[in-house]
Parts: structure tokens; sequence; C-alpha cells
């Protein structure tokens, strides 16, 4: 992993500069949004109160959302178009990579560079875009989030952080293992593609279908680990939930805090199951990512290659 993240920064470093700033700028607002939902609902149960101060809360916190969103826009849009570049640059380098190769050796693996150049090169590309910026901002996110609700009320606090330790321990085991499945499936399809464009298709089509059906159960047993995976996470945030509703109710009863604390503590849940879903997810992709360098990185092109 540490070389891939290091191959990210020669050829994007100053670029990945900004963007961090600007997720760290979005992270720093995350929590805002919950503090004047927190007022604006303690306001609304005193009974008597100033319309005014609602209408400046309500005001700042619409002023805070766009404020948010026009960062993240922005983001988005650099990340993009970094990813873009970086596309661009590794399906040259392949490219180079071929023709010096053919030079050398009269003959390269079409059917891999042509995996390598249409399909890898653009999922490495495109995650290079958000590989520094998005976990940032995500969890930047995450603290901010959980601070706030800490603050606020710190057995709620507790609660929110407990629901993540768990959630970590189970993706890295599944990601693991589909680890594995990705870089089969990668090497069997380039084995495919190789049989398709340099021999007779009539003498390898029932080996490229076997090829076919490796695929096929490979993929299979992937979705069988992510989708397992999402079914326990998913659990764990809808019993956290639960819990808080009850645990908060039961300390507005005995008066030890107030309605807009449990309200605010409850919509900060459900703001980090989004960046928690996106971390995992992150994870995933990283792990993944770093699986496809390596095995670009890698690439034999070579004719002789072809046959082991």
């Amino acid at each position: 992993m540490l070389q891939l993240y290091s191959a990210i920064w020669r050829v994007s470093g100053p670029r990945q500069i900004v963007l961090i700033l600007l997720s760290l700028s979005i992270a720093a607002l995350a929590a805002a949004p919950l503090k004047f939902q927190q007022d604006i609902v303690n306001l609304l149960t005193e009974g008597s109160f100033d319309t005014s101060e609602l209408f400046i809360l309500g005001g700042g916190m619409m002023g805070v959302v766009l404020l948010s969103l026009g960062l993240k826009w922005l983001m988005g849009y650099r990340s993009q178009i970094l990813g873009e570049d970086v596309i661009r640059l590794l399906r040259s380098r392949l490219l180079d990579g071929a023709v010096s190769e053919q030079g050398i050796n009269g003959r390269v693996r079409t059917g891999a560079l042509s995996t390598a150049i249409s399909a890898e090169a653009e999922e490495l590309g495109k995650f290079t875009g958000s590989a520094i910026s998005e976990p940032v901002m995500q969890l930047g996110t995450l603290i901010s989030v959980i601070g706030f609700i800490a603050s606020t009320q710190p057995v709620l606090g507790v609660v929110a952080l407990s629901m993540l330790v768990p959630q970590i321990g189970i993706v890295v085991f599944s990601q693991s293992k589909v680890n594995m499945l990705l870089a089969k499936r990668v090497k069997i399809l380039r084995r495919a593609a190789d049989q398709l464009t340099e021999t007779e298709l009539r003498a390898v089509v029932t080996s490229v279908k076997e090829d076919f059906d490796r695929i096929y159960e490979t993929r299979r047993t992937m979705f069988h680990w992510k989708l397992s995976t999402k079914f326990i996470l998913s659990a764990i945030n809808g019993a956290g939930t639960a819990f808080v509703f009850m645990l908060g109710g039961v300390l507005v009863l005995e008066g030890r805090t107030d309605v807009g604390t449990v309200v605010a503590a409850t919509l900060g849940l459900s703001r980090l199951q989004a960046p928690t879903a996106f971390l995992i997810a992150f994870y995933r992709q990283v792990s993944a990512n770093r699986v496809k360098y390596e095995l670009l990185r890698t690439l034999p092109l070579g004719q002789a290659a072809a046959s082991t």
C-alpha cells in the first residue's frame, strides 16, 4: 500500500495538497448543522420564543449547509479532473512500455495490454483523484460529529464510538479474502484475453470458456463476502440507533439531558453512517487498487511470458 501511495504522491503531490485543504474545511463544518438543529429543537420546546431567533438559527444552518456543499462541489470537480489526468498518464506509459518491448522482442501480449489500458488503468486513475482527500474528509467528519455528540452527552458519544470498532475488524477480515479473489480474477481475464488475440479462436474456445466459468465463480464468491459484510454492518448501525433512542429517552426522563441533545445525537448517528460506509468502501477500494497497481506494475508484456 505504501508503494501505491508513494506513486500517487509523485505524480500528483501539489494537487493533492489543495484537495486535502478542501477536505479539512468540509470536515470542520460537519457538526455545525447538528448544533443548529439542537438549538432549534430546544428553542421550540421552550414554549414561548422569539421568532427572529428561530429565523437566525435557520438561516445560519442553511448558510453552513450551502458553504459545505460548495466546497464539496469544488473538491469533487478537482479530484475527478486529477483522476482523468492520471488515467491518461497511465495509458501513455503502458503504451510506451509496449512499444519498447515490441522493439526488443518483436511481439507483445496485446490481449493483456488491451485489458490493462482499457479497464485497469481507468479504475486505478479514478482512484488516484480521491485517494487522499476523500478519506481525510470522511474521517474528519467522523471525528467532528462524534466529538459534538460526546461534548453534549458523553454517554451517547461512547455509544457512537463503540459502533465503529467492530465494523473495522469485520471489514479488514473480509477484504483480505476479497483481495485474493480480485487478483485471481484479473489474472484469469488477462489469460483469456491473450488467448483470444494471439491464437486461432477455434483452438482455444473451450479453454477460454472455462476461464469465463472461473471468473464467474470468483465473482460469485466475492459477492458472498461483500454482501454478508454489508448485512452485518447495517445490523450494527440499526442496533446502535435503537440503543441511542432508548438510552437518550431514559436520560431525558431522569432530567440528565434535553430533547434537543437526543435529537441531535440521533441525527448525528445518521450522519455517521455515510462517512463510515464511505471509509469502509474506501478501504475496500484502496486494498483492491493496491492489488491492481501491483499487477499493472509487474505486467509481463513479452511474448515469452504469454506461455506461463
